[in-house]
């Protein structure tokens, strides 16, 4: 099971929602808005933004976020989707 980090924790606070390690065998995180799930996002069999800080140093995880907002350019935008989730609570 993907253990959900403290900058998740932190992002998705910022953005009014809860999260909860998803109940889907190929996602990360399950988003919740009243109770209610939103979106799953995450594939489990990637890395994001807090687990590149842990592995190899703040600057490796700069520029790997900088990389990933370049291919999800299309998906990140559209407020609500779980691209836009992603990019919001992963990096």
């Amino acid at each position: 099971m993907y253990e959900i980090t403290d900058y998740s924790k932190q992002q998705a606070k910022k953005l009014g929602v809860e999260i909860k390690p998803s109940t889907r065998k190929d996602k990360k995180i399950d988003v919740f808005k009243n109770n209610k799930k939103i979106s799953s996002i995450g594939s489990k069999n990637m890395m994001d933004f807090p687990n590149y800080i842990k592995t190899k140093g703040i600057e490796y995880a700069k520029e790997r976020r900088r990389l990933y907002k370049i291919r999800h350019e299309k998906d990140r935008h559209k407020v609500g989707t779980a691209g836009w989730f992603s990019d919001k609570i992963l990096w």
